[in-house]
């Protein structure tokens, strides 16, 4: 496991989420979803790995973009799938 996360490059600064009221993918199937996460190269919202589709890892595998973040009230952490680790930018 890496020390630090080596893909911070691929973030996007300006990425526009996909979605405002839900895992997009949950959503277009009619699911239900725990906690959010957002794909920070290209603003897919998707479910946690407690949801019951897993739709965030699911993206990282279909699209090998390696950074979300939780869009949790009060969360500020990132997870790098590639380097399998947590990280912060400050409180949230």
């Amino acid at each position: 496991m890496a020390q630090t996360c080596s893909h911070l490059d691929q973030a996007d600064a300006h990425v526009k989420r996909d979605s405002e009221i839900g895992c997009s993918d949950c959503l277009a199937i009619g699911s239900q979803w725990l906690h959010l996460r957002e794909c920070m190269v290209c603003g897919h919202v998707a479910c946690c790995d407690s949801s019951p589709n897993q739709h965030a890892t699911k993206h990282f595998r279909a699209s090998a973009h390696p950074l979300m973040r939780s869009i949790e009230p009060g969360e500020s952490w990132w997870w790098c799938y590639v380097d399998e680790i947590a990280f912060s930018f400050g409180e949230g």
